[in-house]
């Protein structure tokens, strides 16, 4: 069998599609993209089509060795974002080829579902309440809730109050048992962050997330010293080598990788074996589309220290379609009682539905993440 084309899609609300065909009819998908930079990606993906095209598609380690040592310059987002999507694509494309699931491939699942969890809040988080509490109604058992709008590198207590208010009201609507994420989104700087770290203890979150911006992780061992629960970080970090340094640290309790951004599946399962290694959990990263979610689940199978998986079923990006618009069998990604049962069929185990894909291609998207300013003007984390 030999690789014989790559087709790409870039599809709303802000994701890139990928699949690869073979001369004996085979195939398999993929999702290679960085939100914002889809279009980077897609043209890095043709780039690396050419070490791809003839080659005999099972020798998937193989092929993702070559991928990423053969052009020298390794690493980033863009890079790890188009091998990642190949190599989903060629996890699935095995998969249908043996008939198995691709968790069977990876040894077998040590479980039959996955519990998840949803989005409320928005950007600028409000009404935060009340969209937990219609979270949990629909079975949910956790949800996640950005910490906080914009803050300055030294900025007002005010907003620290604000932001423990959203939490408390969050708290006080599901009650003590739901799991609250906090996500801080890179947004608080470590002069506030040291602050409002602290006062979130009483409400008990499931865990706060990129606390500080991957650049400055280093100072977590400063600021987050001493916690009652857990910190959790990892989507802006591509490679196994990033995660051991961060996992040498000590400072971190739950990561997540990216699956379409990280690597793949191949990078994945290393990045999750070197966590258990430190007794770190596992919540993989994935406010995307269905192949994102899809690869996440067989990861989240077949390794233990997989607790919760994130999705974006109803998320604010999703505004022109969401995840399962692309599926043939929309009940692949069924979420019941706050579970997802892990995907059974071949490959990936969900069927793209490929007509509907190039229709939606043709509309496409530019998406972008939002561009905000301080009160002085100057560019603010989003």
């Amino acid at each position: 069998m030999k690789i014989t084309q790559l087709k790409t899609w870039q599809v709303p609300p802000r994701w890139l599609f990928l699949k690869i065909e073979t001369d004996e009819g085979v195939y398999g998908w993929g999702e290679p993209v960085v939100e914002g930079r889809a279009a980077t990606v897609e043209a890095a993906v043709h780039e690396l089509s050419d070490y791809l095209i003839g080659e005999d598609p099972h020798r998937i380690e193989h092929l993702w060795n070559t991928l990423y040592r053969a052009g020298f310059y390794r690493g980033g987002p863009i890079l790890m974002s188009a091998i990642a999507g190949i190599d989903q694509a060629l996890w699935d494309l095995k998969g249908r080829d043996y008939g198995v699931p691709v968790h069977q491939l990876l040894g077998g699942a040590v479980r039959d579902k996955m519990r998840m969890y949803a989005w409320t809040g928005g950007d600028r988080p409000s009404d935060v309440g009340a969209g937990a509490k219609a979270l949990v109604d629909r079975g949910f058992t956790a949800f996640k809730m950005n910490g906080t709008p914009e803050m300055q590198i030294v900025d007002s207590h005010a907003k620290v109050d604000e932001a423990v208010a959203r939490v408390a009201e969050a708290r006080e609507a599901v009650g003590p048992e739901v799991g609250i994420a906090i996500d801080f989104h890179g947004r608080v700087h470590r002069p506030m962050a040291k602050s409002l770290l602290r006062e979130l203890e009483p409400y008990h979150p499931m865990f706060v997330e990129e606390p500080v911006l991957p650049e400055h992780l280093p100072c977590l061992k400063h600021i987050a010293s001493g916690l009652g629960y857990p910190i959790a970080t990892g989507e802006r970090l591509h490679t196994r080598y990033q995660f051991r340094d961060l996992l040498a640290d000590g400072m971190v309790d739950i990561i997540q990788p990216d699956l379409s951004h990280c690597g793949g599946i191949s990078e994945g399962m290393k990045i999750a074996s070197l966590a258990s290694c430190y007794d770190v959990a596992l919540a993989p990263h994935c406010p995307l589309g269905p192949l994102t979610l899809a690869t996440s689940l067989h990861v989240d199978a077949v390794n233990h220290n997989a607790f919760i998986q994130e999705q974006s079923m109803g998320i604010h990006y999703n505004r022109d379609n969401d995840v399962l618009d692309y599926l043939v069998d929309k009940s692949a990604l069924a979420i019941e009682d706050g579970f997802c049962a892990i995907p059974d069929g071949p490959g990936l185990g969900v069927e793209i539905d490929e007509a509907f894909v190039e229709e939606r291609a043709k509309v496409g998207h530019r998406w972008r993440n939002p561009v905000w300013q301080h009160e002085d003007g100057s560019i603010a984390e989003w």
